[in-house]
């Protein structure tokens, strides 16, 4: 092989790796699908929904590896399509809950639907968690026989800092601080731990939100 042809190959095989890389990220952006079901189930079965993504972020699984945990807040509406306001008719809500427990060096993904909760599994690799989390699941939603149009949209709200963590950070605050400012501990040392601290639990206040929807159907009669 020439050099100039050896150059060739060379710059091809770099082009393809750079479109397949591009692919590649495309595939794993983070977001929520929602697909409907075939026309024949429109009014037998609901959407299927389904996570992709949302811990592939290095932020996000870093967090999780610090004890941060992530909760997936689903929620899917069925509408209709009027000429001036689409009117809402069904929700369905779930979540899906991902933490890494340390005294078992696994990642703990639950699933809770009506305060009931579902173990998905127990998982040493982040990526066997990420694939649990996004198992697609079907909408008990079914488009009622009409001759309106119809179309469901979904939305993802991923968290990983809870009101309750904010209330245990401004307890610390109270308990943490107060005593230092009064001359009780040192300043510097409280100060500079509780920067710290709260620079550490504040890193965690991820909320991040996806959605997406269906083209309009109209279910048969």
């Amino acid at each position: 092989m020439t050099r100039l042809a050896h150059l060739r190959a060379h710059l091809r095989a770099l082009a393809l790796a750079v479109v397949l890389g591009t692919t590649a990220g495309a595939q794993r952006a983070p977001g929520v699908e929602i697909a409907l079901p075939t026309a024949t189930r429109l009014t037998a079965e609901g959407p299927l929904v389904k996570a992709r993504g949302v811990l592939t972020d290095a932020r996000m699984r870093e967090l999780l590896a610090s004890g941060f945990p992530a909760r997936l807040a689903f929620r899917v509406e069925l509408w209709s399509s009027e000429p001036w306001v689409d009117e809402l008719h069904r929700t369905a809500e779930w979540e899906v809950d991902v933490r890494w427990r340390g005294v078992d060096q696994k990642y703990l993904v639950t699933q809770i639907v009506g305060g009931r909760s579902l173990s998905l599994g127990a998982f040493s690799r982040i990526e066997d968690a990420e694939s649990a989390v996004e198992r697609p699941l079907r909408v008990p939603m079914e488009a009622p026989r009409s001759r309106r149009r119809f179309y469901y949209q979904a939305s993802l709200e991923v968290r990983t800092l809870s009101v309750s963590d904010l209330d245990e950070v401004n307890a610390w605050l109270r308990g943490e601080l107060q005593p230092a400012v009064r001359g009780q501990r040192n300043p510097g040392t409280a100060l500079s731990r509780g920067v710290r601290s709260l620079t550490t639990r504040l890193l965690g206040g991820e909320r991040r939100e996806y959605g997406a929807r269906t083209a309009t159907f109209r279910a048969p009669r």
